[in-house]
């Protein structure tokens, strides 16, 4: 409750006030200002201190002052009092509601137009305070829901744009994690390179065999270890200590000699020498050679020499070329397939290797071609060519080993030729896309900004979870709040009598936020009041309602919203001006409301300029719960004071017939005033007594005559005797009126006949 204003200085047209202090306020305070006094600047503090939004202090500071507007404020809620200083409130009171042309202007229309801004106000208004409380918290978090849409904005800029590619940025985050996923992307990008290269990989074949021939050592050893175990050691040690008189290549020589020695013919007894014609039949020596030089002999040297053609075959010739250039080929291949699939390096020195099997294969062909020359001697393999054929073996195995790899590798690229074959090349784009994703998104730095981007979301998605339940809240309290608000609006508007009434209040969630629509009935044809510039010519808010309709539609608005305010009793509701541009039935209704409303809430302060309208409101109010306060002009500025209702209450008919009784009684008042009030005191009487027959705008003159010509007839206004009565004060009031008499004012005066006629008067006026 406002108790008291205890200072007023530096703002609007007050200069410094401070004598209201001492004027306390009611339960009805009534405040009466002529135009341009103060009214909308009062009413503009207590929003102030309602809302705590210091602009409507602000922008009317006083032209004319070096210093900031300062208010002081007796109010509930306190101490301290309440004080606007520097610019600012040092409490506020938010259970103050005020009606003025700005509650107007921002809620219901402004001139002749509802704008957007119109019915998104109203939608509040209707709501009220509980509903407003659950708008402002859905607002809240449809706020909040805009700030994780702009900060996942900044946080799904921050993940590079081409680690993702085409992936939306919550798909590039939600990728998982995958094994081995370097392996996976060479995978996809060597099938995806296969199916961008069909026809090469058809035409290419697979890798061939590397060989290299191997050396037998046992089977080497064995046959350079040969001899002929028939021939004993005596007779095989005295031909060779012959055939080591004869000379390099005796053992040669002899033996193609003892080939020309056959057997002899039937009947020869005796051999002849075949380069001596000597008879050998009883050489030793000869014995000897026979047995050495033996079919064994021949076989050995036989196995000698195939061992020889073996050697020269298999390890000479065009061999070591052919092997290096299905090295070389193998390399090449290499180079093609290893970018489809898994192929095994081929790192082979094939010089050294070439080198190495040379060296074996002539360290062999040396040791045999020694066999073959003494073919009975038992040789030994040098230790030198076992380390060049130990050597080559190395070699050797080692490309059997990477043959072996070959071989399996060709397997995988028969797979390779086959999915190329079948291969869908955006399929296997969208694959090798998909991998490299899913390695970037999970490298160290991208995977922070990715989680920062999902928790970001996720506690988008909690606020969301929060604002549908706000919103739900809402929409329930809606239910309730635009029928009733529709309904109370329409008891209003049948009170004022208006001529139209409320359709379809309605709200409707937009991109601007909740609004509120409606139609205004007018005999029963609906005209929509729901935004847009309607046709021309066309029925709308602005050409059917009057400005009266307009007003009264406003307050009919304001009353329904205090009616749904669960938290009405404690409000402070302040009026200003209510019946602009009201019709006098209107305005009576609105004292009848204000009254109903003074005993409902805490407080009620209307500030008006119309004297007959607050004082029709302070009659019927119990004096002990009504204050009135005047605002007039001191000096330049205003100033505040008491003010005596019941003073201005007194009509102008009550101050005539005070002065007739009290010339009366005791001879009080300027003798020409009296003479002068008669006639209208008469009238005002008569139009109260015969409201049928004298309506105003009629002459009393007129009246009077219309009396006598009906005396006596079934339509007697008055009988003959009062219709006498009534001629004879006429005729002497009409002596001091100016319609009547041009002189009025230079007649004489008898005190005697004065009160003669004053008393006849008051006398005719009781009957």
């Amino acid at each position: 409750m406002i108790n008291a204003i205890q200072l007023l200085r530096n703002v609007g047209i007050f200069d410094s006030v401070s004598v209201s202090v001492n004027i306390p306020l009611a339960r009805l305070t009534l405040s009466y200002a002529e135009n341009g006094r103060g009214k909308t600047t009062l009413a503009a503090i207590l929003r102030s201190l309602g809302t705590g939004d210091p602009l409507p202090i602000i922008e009317r500071r006083r032209l004319t002052s070096q210093h900031p507007p300062q208010v002081v404020l007796d109010c509930s809620g306190g101490p301290p009092l309440a004080m606007f200083q520097n610019n600012v409130w040092n409490r506020t009171l938010p259970n103050i509601v005020v009606f003025d042309d700005l509650f107007v202007d921002q809620n219901i229309y402004s001139g002749l137009s509802v704008e957007s801004e119109h019915r998104q106000n109203l939608h509040e208004l209707i709501l009220g305070s509980q509903g407003v409380a659950l708008n402002q918290r859905l607002q809240e978090f449809v706020a909040q829901v805009e700030d994780h849409n702009t900060a996942l904005r900044t946080k799904a800029a921050a993940i590079p744009a081409n680690e993702r590619g085409n992936m939306s940025v919550d798909d590039f985050c939600t990728l998982p994690t995958q094994a081995n996923i370097d392996d996976a992307i060479q995978a996809a990008d060597r099938s995806l390179s296969a199916a961008r290269e069909q026809d090469p990989i058809r035409n290419t074949s697979v890798f061939t065999a590397l060989y290299l021939p191997g050396f037998n050592i046992i089977e080497i050893d064995e046959l350079l270890g040969r001899d002929l175990p028939i021939l004993d050691a005596a007779a095989a040690e005295r031909v060779r200590a012959h055939l080591s008189r004869l000379g390099q290549g005796a053992e040669t020589w002899v033996a193609e000699g003892m080939e020309r020695i056959h057997d002899l013919p039937e009947g020869q007894e005796t051999s002849v020498c075949p380069f001596c014609a000597q008879d050998i039949q009883d050489s030793h020596v000869l014995q000897h050679y026979r047995a050495y030089f033996s079919q064994e002999y021949a076989n050995l040297k036989t196995a000698v020499s195939a061992a020889q053609s073996s050697v020269n075959l298999t390890h000479g010739g065009a061999a070591p070329t052919t092997f290096e250039r299905a090295v070389r080929i193998a390399g090449e291949q290499r180079q093609f397939w290893a970018r489809f699939c898994d192929v095994p390096e081929i790192r082979l020195d094939t010089a050294t290797i070439v080198g190495q099997w040379q060296l074996a294969r002539e360290s062999v062909v040396a040791v045999l071609e020694a066999k073959q020359a003494s073919p009975l001697d038992r040789i030994t393999l040098p230790n030198a060519a076992r380390v060049a054929i130990n050597a080559y073996e190395t070699s050797r195995q080692t490309v059997l080993a990477l043959n072996d790899e070959l071989q399996v590798a060709n397997n995988r690229i028969q797979q390779v030729k086959q999915q190329a074959a079948t291969a869908n090349l955006e399929t296997l784009i969208a694959e090798a896309d998909r991998l490299n994703a899913i390695k970037a998104r999970h490298t160290p730095t991208t995977a922070v900004l990715c989680a920062d981007y999902l928790d970001e979301k996720e506690a988008k998605v909690a606020t969301e979870v929060q604002r549908d339940q706000a919103r739900s809240a809402l929409d329930q309290h809606r239910t309730g709040a635009f029928p009733f608000c529709q309904s109370a609006v329409n008891t209003y508007l049948n009170r004022f009598g208006a001529g139209f009434t409320l359709g379809n209040v309605s709200s409707a969630n937009t991109r601007g936020g909740s609004t509120c629509t409606y139609n205004v009935v007018i005999n029963n044809t609906s005209v929509s009041v729901a935004g847009g510039t309607p046709s021309p010519g066309s029925p709308s808010f602005s050409n059917t309602l009057s400005a009266g309709d307009r007003n009264t539609l406003a307050l009919a608005f304001f009353l329904a919203s205090l009616d749904n305010e669960p938290g009405l009793v404690d409000r402070i509701v302040v009026i200003d001006d209510p019946i602009s541009s009201m019709d006098e039935h209107r305005a009576l209704t609105t004292v009848q409301e204000i009254r109903r409303l003074a005993h409902r809430v805490s407080q009620v302060i209307v500030l008006s300029h119309s004297k007959p309208f607050l004082c029709s409101l302070w009659e019927g109010m119990d004096q002990t719960q009504r204050a009135a306060i005047q605002v007039i002009r001191d000096a330049a500025g205003s100033t505040i004071r008491n003010w005596d209702v019941n003073e201005d209450c007194v009509t102008e008919h009550d101050r005539r017939h005070l002065l007739l009784r009290n010339y009366l009684r005791s001879n009080t008042g300027n003798t020409r005033e009296v003479a002068r009030a008669i006639r209208p005191s008469l009238e005002a009487f008569m139009r109260v007594a015969c409201p049928e027959y004298f309506p105003p705008g009629t002459m009393l003159g007129a009246f009077r005559f219309l009396c006598e010509q009906r005396v006596g007839s079934t339509q007697e206004i008055l009988d003959t005797a009062t219709t006498q009565e009534l001629r004879d004060l006429v005729e002497y009031a009409n002596r001091f009126h100016h319609d009547t008499n041009p002189a009025w004012e230079s007649v004489v005066i008898n005190d005697g006949e004065l009160q003669g006629f004053v008393r006849r008067s008051l006398e005719f006026t009781k009957r």
